[in-house]
């Protein structure tokens, strides 16, 4: 039972955190580590339950992903797809090719928590260096400025970095306006995450269990919800409060897991 009441708790964890810009990863990786959560090998949990938080954007903006669907010959509507797709070609084969000695290497709570103060400093830094924004609509994105965004988001392989984080804050620095670069990371999201879920399943399919699949499962359901609320609220929020307050909420998370790791 308290396994999958972990599971539940991840699972609302990654659901309120995929789309901020404070890093599902370091969050499931460091609450996970507190709790000693044991799920299915391979990290297919984590992973796996970001395919909910994704599914929570595909209900919100289901007439405009359907709109992009059934007209794509449009110019605006193929500009859209275009983009989309893009930016979401680094991180297919960057993390083909590399993803697995990369997270060798830096999948630890010590990376994660540093990554996080760092991060947020960084957007304490490019909030006041951008002043003007150019772009007001994910349509007028070129394909140049798209294939940068996508190599922004390779960025987040690094545990703690944020993948909304570093999409939102490189599309911002390219001169995209904040409430769009938010936008454009959920869509971006759909393709990299469905991709990175779809890889880790075939990766570990061999190795699940039926309760492994109980956990998922469970952790699919909260992260579904809990995303929910987010994707209705962030592009309000931002656009009142801009997005300091998650950079020193990552900060102070940052310091209070350091501080923690290395006392122990």
């Amino acid at each position: 039972m308290q396994l999958f009441l972990e599971a539940l708790l991840l699972g609302i964890v990654e659901g309120l955190t995929e789309f901020l810009p404070v890093s599902s990863t370091a969050h499931l990786l460091l609450i996970g580590d507190m709790l000693g959560f044991e799920g299915p090998p391979g990290k297919t949990f984590e992973i796996v339950i970001q395919l909910g938080a994704i599914l929570a954007v595909c209900v919100v903006y289901w007439q405009r992903l359907w709109g992009v669907a059934t007209t794509i010959t449009h110019p605006r509507s193929f500009a859209f797809a275009r983009n989309v797709l893009i930016a979401f070609l680094p991180a297919a084969v960057i993390g083909a090719l590399a993803y697995k000695y990369i997270k060798q290497m830096l999948d630890s709570p010590l990376v994660a928590s540093a990554a996080l103060v760092v991060g947020g400093l960084a957007i304490l830094a490019i909030e006041r260096m951008v002043k003007r924004a150019r772009i007001q609509a994910v349509e007028d994105l070129s394909p140049a400025m798209s294939l940068a965004i996508g190599f922004c988001q390779v960025l987040a392989m690094v545990p703690g970095v944020s993948r909304a984080g570093a999409t939102i804050m490189g599309s911002m620095l390219l001169g995209v306006e904040r409430r769009i670069a938010a936008e454009f990371s959920f869509f971006l999201a759909i393709p990299t995450m469905t991709g990175a879920t779809v890889y880790s399943l075939y990766k570990n399919w061999s190795t699940l269990s039926f309760d492994g699949s109980a956990l998922i499962a469970i952790g699919f359901v909260a992260a579904f919800f809990s995303a929910l609320v987010v994707v209705k609220t962030f592009i309000g929020f931002i656009g009142k409060h801009g997005f300091a307050p998650f950079a020193y909420y990552r900060i102070v998370f940052g310091l209070v897991m350091l501080g923690m790791i290395l006392a122990r």
